[in-house]
């Protein structure tokens, strides 16, 4: 029998097996694909995934340690997606707070890449297929989305803006801000901690923040005439402040004493936190406590509720609507009363006050207080008015006395002191024009500053003369018969005598021998 012999593989079939072979080793060694490799799969969610594509690296300060995978869209319709990275093992680990950032290549690279940062080492780690959520991931603004946002109309108003800052600036505005750099850094940390405070004590306090503010921008949205009519009336009212210029500036020169006041105050209030948190923690066994107290007054809220339901609010309504025509006529009415007591409260503020609060300075009664202390210095005496006319009042002890000097006031008229006048205080002198026409804020205040003038000339009263001794004689008649009537009416004539002639002592004795 013929022996076959057994030929191997022919040269057809090695060739093409090592063009097979060498185009899998070019491919795995071109691209680095490791087939045999489980690379760490990460997800993140992004408002805007623009200019990512398959492929696009990934890296951590500059190395790449893994490519995008995928770009999957969002199921909503929006323009959001979800990013699926494939990282390799020196991008790990990764962690809870990493964040990610799309950004754009050098021009020669073209594209854009993606810049992962893997957060503290402090924080969680994330498992393989993890995704991280929109609020740590960002996408790059492009030119196109720029020249989009600045509108014709968003360009005045930003041209506007930067005119009036110029405006500011070239007005002193420059020098006022370079003065308060070195405040900058306290103002800074303040802020800082107030940010930190709006995060909130506990989790998704700053998410309720946020969905009440949803809550506000709703209703404000469903009524814009009345958002409207707001936002007039903000017009109006800074309308108001801007005729209200000076006296603003100087409100604002004010500040500066205001806020170191103010800082003081919370400086004193931030001490007393402490004690009032142990008045609280003082206070929750009362409040434990007050329960059978607020079940015992729920019966009264059911009876107030009743009080307020519809029938009852019907009723209300019928008896007030009525009065609500002459609320809207007051209303509108009590514009020009508030006009009158703005102009009122600025002329106290502006004029009265001032005055009040200033002080008077004599060098011959001087002042023991300012002029609305000094004002009222007269009360007392006037609660004693009763007690002016007996033998101790002021009346006897300053005006029945004998009359030696007399002044001629004009007129016929006179009056007389027992003793020379040493000056005139306040003299006659020239006061503060009284403007009908002008607001009383802007008028010129009172000066009650006087200087004393020199006495007028007294008249020296002779009482040694003829005229003067018979006028004395006539009134001492008159006020003798007078008493004698008097004393005749009273039935006590026979007891007391009137006499002109001055008393010895027997007459005294006969009178007290002849008292009951």
């Amino acid at each position: 029998m013929r022996r076959v012999r057994d030929r191997g593989m022919s040269p057809f079939a090695a060739g093409l097996l090592t063009l097979v072979l060498a185009a899998v080793v070019g491919y795995f060694g071109y691209t680095k694909a490791n087939p045999l490799a489980n690379p760490f799969e990460l997800r993140a969610a992004m408002r805007d995934a623009g200019g990512v594509k398959a492929g696009a690296p990934v890296r951590v300060a500059g190395v790449d340690v893994g490519k995008v995978a995928s770009v999957e869209p969002a199921g909503d319709g929006s323009k959001g997606a979800t990013v699926v990275l494939e990282l390799q093992d020196k991008g790990l680990p990764v962690h809870r707070d990493a964040t990610l950032k799309v950004r754009p290549r050098i021009f020669l690279e073209g594209n854009t890449f993606v810049d992962l940062r893997p957060g503290s080492p402090s924080a969680p780690h994330l498992s393989d297929g993890a995704t991280l959520p929109v609020g740590q991931t960002a996408a790059p603004v492009s030119f196109g989305q720029v020249l989009d946002t600045l509108q014709r109309d968003t360009r005045e108003d930003l041209r506007l803006l930067l005119q009036e800052l110029g405006d500011a600036y070239s007005e002193g505005g420059a020098d006022a801000a370079n003065r308060a750099i070195r405040w900058w850094s306290p103002a800074f940390r303040g802020t800082a901690v107030v940010n930190e405070a709006t995060l909130g004590e506990r989790p998704r306090d700053l998410s309720g923040y946020v969905a009440g503010a949803g809550e506000v921008a709703r209703a404000l949205d469903r009524d814009p005439e009345a958002l409207k009519g707001l936002v007039d009336d903000l017009a109006t009212t800074a309308d108001a402040l801007a005729d209200q210029e000076s006296r603003l500036q100087r409100g604002i020169g004010l500040l500066d004493d205001t806020l170191i006041t103010g800082r003081d105050a919370l400086g004193e209030l931030n001490g007393a936190l402490p004690p009032l948190r142990r008045l609280v923690a003082e206070l929750r066994p009362a409040a434990r406590a007050a329960r059978p107290a607020l079940d015992a007054q729920l019966p009264l809220v059911r009876e107030l509720r009743a009080l307020t339901a519809p029938k009852e609010l019907r009723g209300l309504v019928r008896e007030l609507r009525p009065v609500v025509p002459d609320l809207a006529e007051l209303n509108e009415g009590g514009v020009e009363l508030q006009e009158q007591a703005r102009l009122l409260g600025s002329c106290q503020n502006e004029v009265v006050l001032p005055t009040t609060s200033s002080t008077i300075q004599d060098p011959f009664v001087p002042a023991k207080g300012k002029v609305f202390q000094e004002a009222v210095k007269w009360l007392p005496g006037v609660a004693g008015e009763s007690r002016s006319f007996d033998g101790n009042g002021q009346y006897i002890k300053t005006v029945a006395q004998t009359l030696n000097y007399a002044y001629l006031l004009g007129n016929g008229r006179l009056f007389g002191t027992s003793v020379p006048l040493q000056g005139v205080n306040p003299p006659p002198q020239r006061m503060s024009p009284l403007r009908p026409d002008v607001p009383c804020e802007t008028q010129e205040a009172p000066d009650l500053r006087t200087d004393p003038a020199d006495p007028p000339t007294p008249i020296k009263v002779d009482h040694t003369s003829k005229a003067a001794v018979a006028r004395a004689e006539v009134a001492t008649k008159r006020t003798v018969d007078w008493l004698r009537n008097r004393l005749k009416l009273d039935g006590l004539d026979r007891r007391f005598r009137v006499s002109v002639k001055p008393l010895v002592e027997r007459d005294l004795q006969g009178v007290l021998r002849r008292r009951p």
